[in-house]
């Protein structure tokens, strides 16, 4: 059967396709679990946060794939292809990573939990004292919470929960059965509880053991079943689409959070997307679930190795291995606040401005200057946009005392942040009771931006307390998540902020922003002038140079416009921590592009556009990727940093990113990424430590024509490490066709579709 060549479409696009991006991008975390130079605990965890975002990915971009597919609605990707090729394309690269992951569970990790003080087994392992524990454990907590639902004739097939592992118990019914008849087969289906942890936990001398929960409801499913034959039992689990849209309304009277909560319930009820299920299944049960949820082979993943790999994080959080991961060096002062100038956020901030670099700053003077404005008597009111909030939060609880204390709150809450949405409709009711005026989202567009507003009455004027940023208002994230963020009492960001708090909760058409650019209003049209401006420069000879560190490269018409700064000679380095559509390196097109990824320790959250603008550069920090939802979809901000102390920490930060050698990832042009590996002669630079650290001559050296030589270096860098290094990261190359490792059965059905897909899409070119 010949394939049909979905591999020349994807080698002739000018673009990478947004979906098999992020494949790669969890092919770079899984690297992190796969590296031997990292203690077992931490790849224990990466390998926890690949199954994890799997989870999202089939969820999110997989559940929006298929609302084109099941509505008949038209869609081509990136890369060219259209739906049902791309389908194809798509969970054929999904097979690959789902199987290269078991394979590290298996062959790289396993092997080493014995020496290192524990061990995942099952039942058949246990010691005879060990087995009485776990059937105690049967009785006594989970038989109860059990209920066994049959599926046959007589009973509805039963509604089952996303992600939830559950038992497919194929039984043959005995004479005492007067439904059915004597021999034969019956469908039940057993939902392990989720509100149990993942394993049982037991003692075996100085060593923990972790029993499957589902094991140990194997294994008593006699129990469960009397007087018939259990002829199978298999754990499998589903995902389901995730993806819905809200249809939005400009009418005021539209209840908006009750539709809100309409949509969440059909997350549980959305439709199967993914089935994950242990080899050898039963055919009765394989051909029910398939009939049931309209799925194919396409979408079965079986697993040889542990179904849901996020259970893994269960054994981090045992107290014998509580301190095995790596732990962050404490976080260091901003190198813009002086030690003990934080009791006074309010007299220091009224003569300098602060960057905070997070997690090698804390977040504590952020917090501090909230907790400090809600007692003190001179503020007036607060104003803030929140977007994710951590458990135990204490900026809601500052905004909470503030509130009491009889200030005014204004808070913009954003319910549609996904999977957040929940907790922040609740937040926003407690500070609704308090007396805050919260606002739930603005019309169409989700609130993405990260701004704070402290109005303080001093004398005989009010001096504004702004704090602006990349990252979300949680203290938690904060420890793990890289992000910039501003505290200034600039007038001119104070009256930018004033006019976009306007915006967003009033009805205000703002004048143009001197120090903002801000999204829907004009933040695409921005940049791309800001691109164009580096390009005139190249042409007329002048100094030029653009570098942005963002988490995801998607919007075309950015796209394009970097492609013609290529052509005009602009050196570009993009820093893209996951998504990154745009093809580097390819002659006549973006031979002057380079693209890394940093993976490593820490998540790359924060966001810099560095344009080099004839050695007078202009830099952003802020909220904003470069994607079509940031730019026509989302509330976004990004801010200009003037003050020239913190322009060049930010051109430092920009700088180390660029020489780092041991969280990089370089990408060729076909869309596979290289590990970044240090040359010989080379110093060892790793971000995740080395901002710990202060390094007055790295910052003596971040001025613009320190970036301008290293865009030099870190071409030259980065073409050394793709040439050293010749196999990519993930499995298989981008353009690469063969199919996944699966039975015969599954290849012949890839072929067969491949094969219709390919008539189908010749008839459509010939209409």
């Amino acid at each position: 059967m010949k394939l049909f060549k979905s591999a020349d479409l994807i080698r002739k696009s000018k673009y990478i396709s947004r979906d098999l991006s992020w494949l790669r991008f969890n092919y770079r975390v899984l690297d992190q679990a796969k590296d031997a130079g990292r203690p077992l605990f931490d790849r224990l965890r990466f390998l926890a946060i690949t199954s994890s975002n799997l989870d999202e990915f089939f969820m999110i971009r997989v559940g929006s794939l298929y609302n084109y597919l099941d509505y008949g609605k038209e869609r081509v990707d990136y890369s060219g292809l259209r739906e049902l090729p791309f389908r194809r394309k798509l969970l054929d690269f999904a097979h690959r990573f789902v199987n290269d992951q078991s394979m590290t569970y298996l062959n790289e990790l396993k092997p080493q939990f014995e020496k290192n003080g524990f061990n995942i087994l099952r039942m058949d392992e246990l010691t005879e004292l060990e087995l009485k524990k776990a059937d105690g454990y049967f009785k006594n907590t989970i038989f109860p919470l059990l209920t066994p639902m049959v599926y046959d004739s007589y009973h509805g097939f039963p509604l089952m929960m996303n992600q939830m592992l559950i038992l497919g118990v194929v039984t043959r019914t005995g004479t005492g059965d007067l439904e059915t008849e004597k021999g034969q087969e019956r469908l039940t289906f057993v939902q392990i509880p989720q509100n149990l942890t993942r394993f049982f936990e037991l003692t075996r001398k100085e060593k923990v053991l972790f029993v499957p929960i589902e094991e140990i409801v194997r294994a008593n499913l006699p129990k469960l079943f009397r007087n018939v034959e259990i002829e199978s039992a298999d754990l499998f689990r589903i995902t389901r689409n995730g993806d819905f849209t809200l249809e939005e309304s400009e009418d005021i009277d539209t209840d908006f959070i009750k539709e809100l909560q309409q949509g969440l319930k059909t997350r549980k009820r959305g439709r199967v997307v993914r089935l994950e299920v242990e080899p050898n299944a039963s055919a009765l049960l394989m051909t029910v679930l398939k009939e049931r949820w309209k799925i194919d082979n396409g979408n079965v993943f079986v697993i040889n190795s542990l179904i849901d790999l996020k259970g893994l994080l269960q054994i981090l959080k045992h107290p014998n291995f509580r301190g095995k991961t790596s732990r962050q060096p404490a976080p260091i002062a901003p190198l813009s606040l002086p030690e003990g100038a934080d009791e006074n956020l309010f007299e220091y901030l009224k003569h300098h401005d602060v960057l905070l670099h997070h997690p090698y700053n804390s977040i504590e003077p952020m917090v501090r200057l909230l907790e400090q404005a809600a007692e003190d008597p001179q503020v007036l009111g607060i104003k803030q946009t929140i977007y994710r909030l951590a458990d135990d939060s204490r900026v809601t609880a500052a905004l909470l005392k503030a509130a009491e204390n009889g200030k005014h709150v204004s808070v913009l809450f954003e319910i549609k942040a996904r999977f957040d949405e929940e907790r922040n409709i609740r937040e926003g009711a407690r500070l609704e009771k308090a007396g805050c005026f919260v606002i739930y989202g603005v019309s169409k567009y989700k609130t993405h931006t990260k701004m704070l507003m402290v109005i303080r009455k001093e004398g005989e004027k009010v001096t504004r307390y702004v704090h602006i940023g990349s990252g979300n208002y949680n203290e938690q994230t904060s420890k793990l998540y890289t992000d910039v963020s501003l505290l200034t009492t600039n007038d001119v960001y104070g009256h930018d902020v004033s006019e976009f708090f306007n915006v967003i909760t009033g009805h205000s058409q703002p004048d143009d922003y001197e120090y903002l650019i801000t999204a829907p209003k004009d933040m695409r049209q921005q940049l791309v002038h800001l691109i164009r401006e580096e390009a005139r420069n190249a042409k007329k000879g002048l100094p030029s140079g653009i570098v942005i560190k963002i988490n995801s490269l998607e919007d075309k018409e950015v796209i394009d416009e970097l492609y013609k700064a290529s052509k005009a000679g602009v050196p570009i380095r993009l820093i893209v921590r996951g998504i990154c559509c745009l093809r580097p390196g390819r002659p006549s097109l973006s031979e002057n592009i380079e693209v890394r990824s940093v993976v490593g320790d820490l998540l790359e959250h924060s966001r810099l556009f560095y344009f080099h603008q004839a050695g007078q550069p202009r830099l952003y920090a802020g909220s904003a990727d470069v994607m079509v939802r940031s730019f026509d979809r989302r509330i976004e901000a990004l801010f200009l940093i003037v003050n020239p102390q913190l322009k060049r920490e930010a051109i430092g930060i920009l700088m180390l990113n660029l020489l780092d050698n041991q969280n990089s990832y370089v990408m060729r042009e076909d869309g596979a990424y290289i590990r970044r590996q240090p040359q010989p002669d080379e110093v060892i630079v790793n971000v995740h430590k080395d901002f710990y650290r202060r390094d007055e001559e790295r910052l003596a050296n971040a001025t613009p024509d320190g970036m301008l030589l290293l865009l030099t270096a870190a071409k030259a860098a980065e073409e050394a490490a793709l040439a050293a290094a010749q196999e990519p990261v993930e499995a298989c190359g981008a353009d690469e066709e063969t199919p996944a490792e699966e039975p015969e059965a599954v290849v012949v059905e890839y072929m067969v579709a491949a094969e219709a897909e390919e008539k189908a899409e010749a008839n459509r070119t010939n209409a």
